[in-house]
C-alpha cells in the first residue's frame, strides 16, 4: 500500500474521517506492549549506509499464534448477568473492538486469558456482517454461541503485521566489537541478532480496505521494532530504549524509520498514541520523542530528518501543554507552579484490559455497588495509570501499602493517578525543552540564511527559557533537601508522597541536579544510597519502589528502563562529589547509609531477600557486600570512587540478569557456553526453548523473570535488548562473565522445604511465571 493510501485508512473510512476532523482533541494511550510485527521503511527516509528491510518470504500466515476461544463453562449454558454498558468513547469509534455490548459480551464469557487477544484479531468479512450476526443472538446468549462467534468472524491476531528481513544485517557493530570478556561479548552477539525477530512491517496483503474487514491496528508507513509477546505492534516510550540499542547495533534505518512513524502519528492525531491499535487513541505515554531524536541525531547528523522533525516535535509539546498541564501553588514556597499530571479522559473499560477493568468496577466483592459515576473515574484512573507507563504501581495508590500480593484489585480501586503529578513526567518533559533547543542550535548552525538561523536560535533560547522555569518547579515540589530525594506530589493532600521510587533518578538523569547534591559530597552519596542497599542486600537489580504489592511496578519487579536512567543519573553526579569511596556502614548494613525517612518506609518494613527455599536473610544483613565490589558486581577497581563503582556493580547486576535468565531457559554460545541439559532445563519447563529475554527482572533472583500484573510475563524483549546493549557498548570496560545460580540445586533446596515438593519450581524460578504465556505468544518469534 502507498504511504498517502495507508495513511487514509484508519480502522475504517468513518474512523478516518473521525480523526481528520478531531486529531488536535485527541487524548492519548498507553499501557501496554503487543507481540511482534514489522514494517518497512521507505526509501525517502532512510539513513545513507545503514541496513534496509525487505520483507521475507518465509513470513508466512504460519507465523501468526492464533489463540483458539475456550471457556469453562458448558457451551449451553448462558452468561451471566452483565452490569450496563459503559458509555460511548468518541474517541474509539468501533463496534467491535471499542468498548461495548459486543466486547463486553466477549470478556464477560471469558474465552481467551488475555482481554488483549480479541481486540487484536481482524474480522474476515465486513464490519457489518459480525455485528448482525451477534445481534442475531438475542439477550440470552450463551458460552457456545460466544465461542462461535469468535471462530467464524475474526481471523489470527497481529495477522496484519509481518516480520521483516534486513539485508546487510551487520554481523559486528563497532560498538561490541571490543569488549575484553568474551561472554559478555558473545551474548551482546547473541542479543544484537534477536532484533532479526522483533523487526516488522504492515501486512499490505492483511489491511482491511474499503469495509472488507475490520481491524484496530493503526497501519504504519515505515519499519518499526515490536517489543515481543503480546505486545505485537510498535509501541511509545518502549522505543526510546530500543531506538538506543538500534543505534549502538548500526541499524541506523530503522531507527530513522522508527521516528517518522512517530511524526506521521503527531502529524495524524496530534500526539504519539501509547501503541499501534485504536483503543490506545486516548492516551499516551511518557513523552520521549524528542530525545530520541536528538539520540539519532548525535549519531547520524541526519539534517533531513531534523528538518522534518522539528515543527513535529513542537506539535508534540504543545499537546501535552494543552491536554496534561496543571496549575499547583506550592505548599513550600506559596509560588503558583505549571507542571504536568497524567489525565486520560476515560470512562469505559480499556479495550485491551476489559475483563480486568470490567472486574475492578463491577466485582462481587464490592460491599456497595459503584455509581455509574464511580465506575467512570475508576476508567478513567486505570486508562491515567497505563499512559504513564507504570501499570501499575503503589505509587499511584492512596494507601500504598493495601495491597495484596494474591488480590490487587482492592489497591487499584484506591489509584489517585490524575491527582498524582509524577515526578518522572516532568523530568522527561523538562528534557524535552533542553533536547528541542539543542536540536535547534544545531538547526541554526547548518542554515546559510541569516533569518531562518535567528528563527532557530530564538526557539533555541524559548525551550531553554520553559526547561528553567520548569526545573524550578521540579526542585520547588518534587526534591526534599532534608530526604534528599524527588517525590512525586499529591494534590490531594496537598504535599509530597512519601515512598521513593525509581522515578527518582529521571530528574538527575534530565540533569537536574540540586544544589545539596552539587556541593556536598554526603549528601550526594545519600541521594544514590538507595542503589548502594539494592546491590548489598539483593541478588538482582533495581526494584521499581521497596512495597510489596503483586502490582508489576512494585518490588521485587525491576525494568530496563530504570537500569537505565538510574545509570545515566549517576553519570551526572559532579566529580567533585564522587571521588570518595562507599562509606562503610555502620555494623555493617546499608540501610544506616540511608538519609533519615529515604525510602519511606521503616528498616521492618524493607523487603526481605530469600536465600535458599523459602528461607529469607537477616533485615540487617548485606549478604551481597564483597570487599570493594558486590557478588555478579564486577571486579573493584582502586580508586574508582562510589559512582563508579556503583555504574559498574548496576551494569554487571543486569548483565547478569539478563543472561542468567536466558541461559536458564534454553540459551547458549555455540562453541563457547553449551546449552544446559535437558534434565536440568526440564526444572525450567525449557527444552524446547531457545532462551527467553524477559521485559522485566527482578531484584531477589538474577535467574528468573518478574512477577504480578494483569497480563502473563513477556518474552523478547525490545527494551531488554536495548539497554543490554547501550550498556555492553558504554561499560563494555568494567563488564565481567556472570554468575548463574545453580538451578538443581535451588530446585532440590526449594522442594525440601516446600510440602507439594515440585510447586516450589515456580516461587524459585521466576522464569516459569508466564513462561507458559511466553510460549503461546512468542513462539513464532522465538523458534
Amino acid at each position: 500500500m502507498k504511504s498517502s493510501a495507508r495513511l487514509a485508512w484508519a480502522l475504517s473510512t468513518a474512523a478516518a474521517t473521525f480523526w481528520s476532523a478531531n486529531a488536535q482533541g485527541v487524548t492519548t494511550s498507553t499501557g501496554l506492549r503487543p507481540s511482534l510485527t514489522v514494517s518497512s521503511t521507505s526509501g525517502s527516509h532512510s539513513a545513507t549506509g545503514a541496513a534496509t528491510p525487505t520483507t521475507s518470504s518465509q513470513n508466512t500466515d504460519t507465523s501468526i499464534v492464533t489463540a483458539t476461544p475456550s471457556v469453562t463453562a458448558s457451551l449451553g449454558d448462558p452468561l451471566p448477568s452483565q452490569a450496563a454498558l459503559p458509555p460511548v468513547q468518541a474517541w474509539c469509534p468501533s463496534k467491535i473492538f471499542c468498548a461495548g455490548k459486543i466486547l463486553q459480551t466477549i470478556n464477560v464469557a471469558s474465552p481467551y486469558p488475555d482481554s488483549k487477544t480479541i481486540v487484536d484479531k481482524p474480522t474476515n468479512g465486513t464490519a457489518s456482517s459480525a455485528i448482525a450476526a451477534f445481534d442475531a443472538f438475542g439477550n440470552n446468549v450463551t458460552y457456545g454461541q460466544v465461542v462461535d462467534f469468535l471462530e467464524d468472524h475474526f481471523q489470527g491476531e497481529g495477522l496484519e503485521l509481518e516480520a521483516t528481513t534486513l539485508s546487510n544485517f551487520p554481523a559486528s557493530p563497532a560498538a561490541f566489537a571490543r569488549i575484553p570478556d568474551p561472554y559478555v561479548k558473545g551474548f551482546t552477539l547473541a542479543v544484537h541478532k534477536i532484533w532479526n525477530l522483533l523487526i516488522r512491517d504492515t501486512n499490505e496483503s492483511q489491511i482491511c480496505m474499503g469495509g472488507e474487514c475490520e481491524s484496530s491496528l493503526i497501519p504504519l508507513n515505515h519499519t518499526f521494532v515490536v517489543p515481543g509477546g503480546r505486545f505485537r505492534e510498535q509501541y511509545y516510550w518502549d522505543s526510546k530504549f530500543i531506538l538506543d540499542g538500534l543505534l549502538k547495533s548500526e541499524l541506523y534505518s530503522v531507527a530513522n524509520s522508527t521516528l517518522h512513524n512517530f511524526m506521521d502519528e503527531i502529524e495524524r492525531f496530534g500526539f504519539i498514541p501509547n501503541g499501534g491499535r485504536i483503543y490506545y487513541l486516548n492516551r499516551s505515554q511518557p513523552p520521549v520523542f524528542i530525545t530520541m531524536v536528538l539520540s539519532y541525531y548525535n549519531q547520524t547528523q541526519d539534517a533531513a530528518t531534523l528538518s522534518r522533525a522539528l515543527p513535529i516535535m513542537e506539535k508534540e509539546l504543545t499537546w501535552w501543554q494543552t491536554n496534561r498541564s496543571v496549575r499547583i501553588k506550592s505548599p513550600y514556597t506559596n509560588q503558583t507552579r505549571v507542571v504536568y499530571h497524567y489525565n486520560v479522559n476515560n470512562t469505559a473499560p480499556r479495550p485491551e484490559s476489559y475483563a480486568e477493568d470490567y472486574e475492578a468496577a463491577n466485582g462481587a466483592d464490592l460491599s456497595t455497588p459503584y455509581t455509574d459515576a464511580e465506575k467512570g473515574a475508576l476508567y478513567a484512573e486505570l486508562a491515567s495509570g497505563a499512559e504513564s507507563g507504570w501499570d501499575y504501581s503503589s505509587r499511584w495508590a492512596k494507601n500504598p501499602h493495601l495491597g495484596d500480593a494474591t488480590n490487587q484489585t482492592p489497591l487499584l480501586r484506591t489509584l489517585n493517578v490524575r491527582n498524582t503529578t509524577a515526578v518522572d513526567l516532568n523530568a522527561i518533559l523538562y528534557k524535552a525543552h533542553i533536547d528541542l533547543a539543542k536540536l535547534y542550535t544545531f538547526s541554526a548552525k547548518s542554515l546559510a540564511r541569516r533569518v531562518l538561523k535567528r528563527a532557530d536560535e530564538e526557539k533555541a533560547s524559548y525551550h531553554r527559557d520553559q526547561a528553567a522555569m520548569l526545573k524550578t518547579a521540579i526542585l520547588d515540589l518534587f526534591w526534599d533537601k532534608d530526604r534528599l530525594g524527588f517525590y512525586d506530589f499529591n494534590t490531594t493532600s496537598n504535599a509530597r508522597n512519601e515512598q521513593l521510587t525509581a522515578a527518582h533518578w529521571y530528574p538527575l538523569w534530565a540533569g537536574i541536579i540540586p544544589n545539596e547534591v552539587k556541593s556536598n559530597a554526603t549528601a550526594a552519596f545519600g541521594a544514590f544510597s538507595s542503589l548502594n542497599l539494592v546491590m548489598r542486600k539483593y541478588n538482582g537489580t533495581i526494584p521499581a519502589t521497596f512495597i510489596t504489592t503483586g502490582l508489576q511496578w512494585d518490588f521485587p519487579n525491576a525494568w530496563p528502563p530504570h537500569i537505565y536512567f538510574a545509570l545515566e543519573a549517576l553519570a551526572n553526579v559532579p566529580a567533585n562529589v564522587s571521588r570518595a569511596a562507599i562509606p562503610t556502614p555502620q555494623d555493617g548494613n546499608s540501610w544506616n547509609l540511608l538519609p533519615s525517612n529515604h525510602l519511606g518506609i521503616t528498616q521492618d518494613q524493607l523487603p526481605l531477600q530469600t536465600t535458599d527455599g523459602n528461607n529469607t536473610a537477616p533485615a540487617g544483613s548485606d549478604i551481597n557486600a564483597l570487599n570493594g565490589t558486590v557478588y555478579n558486581g564486577g571486579n573493584a577497581t582502586e580508586g574508582e570512587g562510589w559512582v563508579k563503582e556503583l555504574q559498574r556493580e548496576i551494569a554487571n547486576r543486569y548483565m547478569t540478569s539478563v543472561f542468567c535468565s536466558w541461559y536458564a531457559t534454553g540459551g547458549e554460545l555455540p562453541g563457547l557456553l553449551p546449552r544446559l541439559s535437558n534434565d536440568t532445563l526440564n526444572l525450567t519447563s525449557s527444552t524446547d526453548q531457545n532462551g527467553h529475554l524477559f521485559e522485566k527482572f527482578s531484584a531477589l533472583d538474577v535467574d528468573s523473570a518478574g512477577r504480578g500484573g494483569e497480563y502473563a510475563v513477556q518474552a523478547g524483549f525490545g527494551w531488554t535488548n536495548g539497554v543490554l546493549l547501550w550498556i555492553a557498548s558504554e561499560y563494555k570496560d568494567v563488564l565481567v562473565r556472570p554468575i548463574c545460580p545453580n538451578i538443581t540445586e535451588q530446585a532440590i533446596s526449594a522442594n525440601a522445604n516446600t510440602p507439594n515438593g515440585g510447586v516450589a519450581r515456580v516461587i524459585v524460578h521466576g522464569v516459569l511465571f508466564g513462561l507458559v504465556a511466553c510460549v503461546l505468544t512468542a513462539v513464532g518469534m522465538l523458534l
